[in-house]
């Protein structure tokens, strides 16, 4: 990919090109198409508890409405024959428990949210 120093005095090029800027410095260059058709990133929501690895719910030691310190234990997510167990965040409030004992998740379902 070839890339060179924006030239304000050259309008006409940079036309031809897109301009990108990184670390304030503008640069003029042809953005591929899957560079375009790109997902944004979107950070994850800290409030929010998913699911790192495809399992099975073995155990859910919270419930909505229930007051949750840092370290706290949230539940027990069993994947590839270990028992990992989900510890809350931050302090806060479980708004929301997705799932139920038994239950099978995919990678990434939000397993439970906090307020």
């Amino acid at each position: 990919m070839e890339e060179a120093k924006l030239n304000p005095e050259k309008e006409e090029v940079e036309s031809k090109y897109d301009t990108i800027n990184i670390d304030g410095v503008k640069y003029r260059t042809n953005l591929s198409s899957n560079y375009l058709n790109r997902k944004p990133y979107v950070p994850k929501d800290p409030k929010k508890i998913y699911a790192f690895i495809p399992g099975s719910i073995l155990k859910i030691y919270v419930k909505e409405k229930d007051k949750v310190k840092k370290g706290d234990k949230l539940l027990v997510l069993s994947a590839m024959k270990m028992s990992n167990d989900l510890l809350a965040p931050m302090n806060g409030v479980i708004a929301k428990v997705n799932v139920k004992e038994g239950d099978l998740v995919p990678k990434s379902q939000v397993l439970v949210e906090l307020k």
